[in-house]
């Protein structure tokens, strides 16, 4: 699979999300790990609803954007805030009127619901949610013995988390190659995140021209291209946030996001700056 280049990298973006219907269920990592917020550019304009996010294992300034854009009614995860910067201001307005249902979980219960995705098999069990309230609001949680015999104190809860399945797993990457592995670098719980998902799609900072499965520094760090299903390359698709390694996040604009996002009509114009943002033309080497 060779990496698309458009004259735009909206409109290759915007070929990513084609397929990503309403009511997805759709899978993106942490803020720290890549935001893909040229993919959140394109959902917003492509106008999809409905979908149910999974924040692995929480979510950021690409959830809380999506929400404020009207695309969210479910958010699933261990959290969404935007870290120094504060709550995420849309995810607190949408939770307060229900425009959004969110389904609490934890960050260890995220990851293993999507290892039970990528294995095939049901559920996963998980212990540490044991006396927890997270059991009271979720009724997908199974608390059942173990099947394995008790303990010589007695019984042995242990709980089932249902697999997660992604319909799509969105990912912004630091390089890809042109058979189509993506290098994630110490980020190995997007290799959990593509296996589990039916279809994962893929922007990058940069398409090296060799083989990055030959590269033995890089080699661990990669999801096969056997997981990915698509690739576009877009130089700075995580801004506002950073991409560790390359380029810092933009402090004051994520702070002027803030001020801007604690109000509806704020946002609104915010976001219609966002979206009239373009990249540059990039090609690349064929």
């Amino acid at each position: 699979m060779t990496p698309s280049v458009a004259a735009t990298v909206d409109a290759a973006c915007a070929r990513l999300v084609a397929d990503i219907a309403d009511g997805a269920l759709v899978a993106a990592m942490k803020d720290t790990s890549g935001a893909p917020m040229a993919l959140a550019r394109a959902l917003i304009r492509k106008g999809v609803r409905d979908l149910h996010l999974v924040c692995v294992p929480t979510g950021g300034l690409f959830a809380d954007v999506l929400i404020g854009a009207g695309c969210v009614a479910t958010v699933e995860g261990g959290g969404v805030s935007l870290g120094e910067f504060g709550q995420a201001p849309c995810f607190v307005r949408a939770v307060k009127s229900g425009a959004v249902r969110p389904l609490d979980t934890t960050c260890p219960a995220v990851y293993a619901a999507l290892q039970a995705g990528e294995k095939g098999i049901p559920f996963m069990p998980l212990r540490g949610l044991i006396g927890s309230d997270i059991l009271r609001y979720r009724s997908d949680y199974k608390v059942v013995d173990n099947p394995f015999g008790a303990t010589a104190e007695g019984r042995d809860p242990i709980v089932l988390i249902p697999a997660i399945r992604p319909d799509v797993a969105l990912i912004h990457a630091p390089l890809a190659d042109r058979e189509g592995n993506l290098w994630v670098g110490r980020d190995h719980e997007l290799r959990i995140v593509a296996h589990a998902a039916k279809r994962t799609v893929a922007t990058v900072e940069a398409i090296f021209d060799g083989n990055l499965m030959a590269d033995p520094l890089r080699a661990a760090g990669i999801i096969a291209a056997l997981y990915v299903d698509a690739i576009v390359l877009a130089p700075r698709g995580a801004l506002l946030r950073a991409m560790p390694g390359l380029y810092d996040e933009d402090a004051a604009a994520m702070a002027a996001y803030v001020r801007a996002a604690e109000a509806p009509e704020g946002f609104r114009a915010w976001l219609d700056r966002f979206l009239g943002q373009d990249e540059p033309a990039r090609r690349a080497a064929e």
